[in-house]
């Protein structure tokens, strides 16, 4: 039987083909995201092993987090920016959910990030949620939840302003446009908890910073970071 659908699939594939969600090269039915050189030829950092990092380095007298790593490097016209890409606005919502199952395992190996309690994902307006259909953030920490095996909860944070775009904007003013974008939903929660807070990409690290200080009011807590990306250069 799985012979018969596997011969399926491939037949399909003839008139409606799967396409690297990375280089858009054609791949077999069994490969949902990416093909298998994208898997070999996508920049990985291995940021998680190392405790101080070129990630880490970025909130340096910003907030004091435990630990941060990204998966991937990202640089304009990359295949990094092609999956953030067709993940955010093509309905590729399958990418964050395989590259956090992907990380996940990755993680939950490195000791700076085997004593995270809960995953918190970075939360969208929920306006914005629904023009999209989801959270990118949220489907990633799904992933991570899962290889890590420790809890995720995409309602601990919520969003209150629909900020203005990020785009084109400093350092400095992105961080005043979402300064007081955020808010602790579930605190009693959180409290005490080591909380992975994980979001898309990581640029010049003004989202995360507001998110984790608000999460650092919490009695008893630590923060570390992930990401599914992160600029080369910053």
């Amino acid at each position: 039987m799985v012979y018969v659908k596997h011969l399926f699939e491939n037949f399909l594939s003839l008139f409606y083909p799967r396409l690297c969600l990375a280089c858009g090269e054609n791949i077999p039915a069994d490969q949902e995201v990416t093909c298998v050189s994208c898997q070999y030829r996508l920049p990985k950092t291995d940021l998680h092993l190392e405790r101080e990092n070129f990630f880490t380095e970025h909130f340096w007298g910003r907030v004091p987090i435990h630990s941060g790593a990204a998966l991937y490097y990202f640089t304009k016209e990359s295949r990094t920016q092609q999956l953030i890409h067709n993940l955010k606005y093509k309905d590729k919502a399958v990418i964050g959910l395989k590259l956090g199952q992907t990380y996940g395992h990755a993680l939950k190996e490195s000791p700076y990030f085997h004593p995270v309690n809960i995953i918190v994902p970075v939360p969208l307006h929920p306006r914005k949620r629904k023009i999209r259909g989801y959270n990118q953030s949220d489907l990633f920490a799904q992933g991570l939840s899962q290889s890590m095996e420790i809890p995720w909860s995409p309602k601990a944070l919520k969003r209150l302003e629909m900020t203005a775009t990020q785009t084109q904007k400093s350092r400095i003013d992105r961080f005043e446009n979402v300064r007081q974008a955020f808010q602790v939903a579930k605190p009693k929660l959180l409290e005490g908890k080591h909380i992975l807070l994980v979001d898309d990409v990581l640029t010049t690290g003004a989202t995360l910073e507001a998110c984790a200080l608000q999460l650092l009011e919490i009695p008893g807590t630590k923060v570390s970071l992930a990401t599914i990306a992160m600029a080369k250069s910053m």
